[in-house]
């Protein structure tokens, strides 16, 4: 027998595989890596120029394609009984807002009707606790929060509720096979890009952080939130949504915790909204104007983010996945380790 027809038959012969999207990236690698752990066949989705440093000594398969070419999403798509959709634009700001449509709301269009047509089994979509609603007294949201798209701030937000929205609407309208987790506030190790909270950490960690705003976060383990995912997988009902989330810190109590870990003094200087927002409208301007976008931190949408407290419960994940998170100060212990480590390479 030909020695390619051998490989062939041996390749037809290979367990269904599993697609991860958005990979090369901060919870998209740990949920690949979180599949590998458990046995799955994993297959990755990824652009012919990205950065590969999370996937480095990983046992999987690649695919070079993009959401915006249907071709190569069939192409990874075949073989794979299973599709975890974890790639987003994740930016507060950006200069052209229909890219973020494009990717968050086209992308996962283009992906689920792929998905369809291959006949895949199961789907996890990872959408954003950004698409819920919040409580006015500060006390945690769940899944059941009353919620409506002009509640939604900013692009960002918008986009990730438009694509949830069109994942529910094709899991009722076209039997699309897929399970809805919202993680919260993600952080821990391999954060490359990193995401705008990574950043906030990295220079708490390094003393650049002189100053806050009084805001509250949802903070959760990468690693719990790929254990999510699996457990979603595993357990969750099509249709339904479940909160991947930690523990309700304000963000004076996690840029405390940063110091004590790190041996530095926290801020003390609480700065107010109203003061901080024309900062924001100027650094937007100024990046805009010298095309350094990906490097902006402080932001409009930002500022009016924080002024509600985004705390939030995982009741449900815990009761009909079995999930669980650990403290917020071991992932909070994680992320500074590793930015440390990274700022001394």
């Amino acid at each position: 027998m030909p020695r390619d027809q051998s490989s062939a038959d041996q390749a037809t012969s290979q367990p269904p595989c599993t697609l991860v999207t958005g990979a090369t990236g901060f919870v998209g690698s740990a949920v690949a890596r979180e599949l590998l752990n458990h046995g799955h066949r994993v297959r990755v989705l990824v652009r012919a120029n990205a950065n590969r440093r999370n996937l480095d000594g990983l046992p999987l398969e690649l695919a070079i394609g993009d959401l915006s070419d249907a071709d190569s999403l069939a192409h990874a798509l075949k073989g794979c009984n299973a599709l975890f959709h974890v790639a987003a634009a994740y930016r507060l700001w950006a200069p052209d807002p229909s890219d973020l449509y494009r990717s968050n709301v086209e992308g996962t269009r283009r992906l689920m009707h792929a998905a369809l047509a291959e006949g895949v089994e199961r789907i996890v979509y990872t959408s954003s606790v950004a698409t819920l609603g919040l409580n006015a007294d500060g006390t945690p949201a769940d899944e059941e929060t009353p919620v409506i798209l002009n509640d939604m701030i900013g692009h960002y937000k918008r986009s990730k509720f438009l694509a949830e929205e069109l994942v529910r609407d094709m899991v009722r309208n076209h039997g699309l096979p897929a399970v809805i987790v919202n993680p919260s506030t993600p952080v821990g190790p391999r954060d490359i890009k990193p995401t705008p909270t990574g950043r906030l950490i990295r220079d708490a960690a390094l003393g650049r952080m002189p100053a806050y705003v009084e805001t509250g976060l949802n903070i959760v383990h990468v690693d719990d939130v790929a254990a999510g995912h699996r457990l979603a997988f595993e357990r969750g009902k099509p249709g339904e949504r479940y909160i991947l989330g930690g523990d309700n810190l304000s963000l004076q109590q996690i840029l405390t915790e940063i110091a004590r870990l790190t041996g530095r003094k926290p801020p003390r200087l609480r700065l107010p909204h109203g003061l901080v927002l024309p900062l924001a409208y100027l650094a937007e301007r100024w990046a805009n104007l010298i095309g350094r976008s990906e490097d902006l931190q402080l932001t409009v949408d930002g500022v009016h983010l924080a002024k509600k407290l985004m705390y939030f419960t995982s009741e449900k994940a815990e009761k009909f996945l079995g999930y669980t998170h650990r403290p917020a100060i071991l992932a909070l212990t994680d992320a500074v380790n590793w930015y440390l480590t990274e700022t001394r390479k």
